[in-house]
């Protein structure tokens, strides 16, 4: 069975999805570590419920970027953890995790990248009236959502869709597509051989 580390900064809708999936045995991994930069986020609570071993800090508290992504480092080595999946982190990655965990990093992203990368990707597709956006599952590289893509379900946006009803949609795909990626990263021969 696979190690993997989640990362949120926020509710963690799609970390429980994750856990429900592993719950179900559609997903064969444990998730041996969730990371946090805000300390009063509710995946806190999730991570607690499910007894998931949680590391929370405060970037603030830090001299720099690289001084808590080496703290992460030891923590990450700690639960052994071989796939880094990001879930609602809303934080750029730096160049010290980055190149210890290259290649090992996965984020999920609601739009059809390269359209609408960064922060309120449902309110920048309502914004421009697109009548598509989506998710996207991809590996973390050193720009903002710009990693080679994993894969991506499209999603039609509809003349009246408000942003409640989009972000519903938008959830339900994140909540299937995401434990599915996972379950084929950790299996493939890819990761196998990395």
């Amino acid at each position: 069975m696979k190690n993997i580390a989640v990362f949120a900064s926020g509710s963690g809708t799609n970390f429980q999805a994750i856990l429900d999936s592993i719950e179900s045995g559609h997903l064969k991994a444990n998730v041996t570590l969730l990371v946090c930069d805000r300390p009063k986020a509710a995946v806190i609570e999730r991570a607690e419920r499910n007894n998931i071993p949680t590391f929370v800090f405060y970037p603030k508290e830090f001299p720099s970027k690289t001084a808590f992504e080496s703290l992460i480092i030891e923590e990450l080595k700690q639960a052994e953890a071989e796939l880094v999946v990001l879930a609602g982190y809303m934080r750029l990655i730096g160049e010290t995790l980055l190149s210890e965990y290259e290649e090992k990093i996965i984020n999920i992203h609601p739009s059809l990248l390269p359209a609408f990368p960064g922060k309120d990707a449902i309110g920048q597709a309502l914004e421009a009236a697109v009548n598509e956006t989506g998710v996207t599952v991809h590996y973390v590289d050193r720009g903002m959502d710009t990693g080679p893509i994993i894969e991506q379900v499209s999603i039609g946006v509809n003349i009246d869709d408000t942003k409640a009803d989009l972000e519903q949609r938008i959830h339900k795909v994140e909540h299937e597509l995401y434990p599915k990626v996972i379950q084929d990263l950790l299996h493939s021969e890819l990761m196998n051989n990395k």
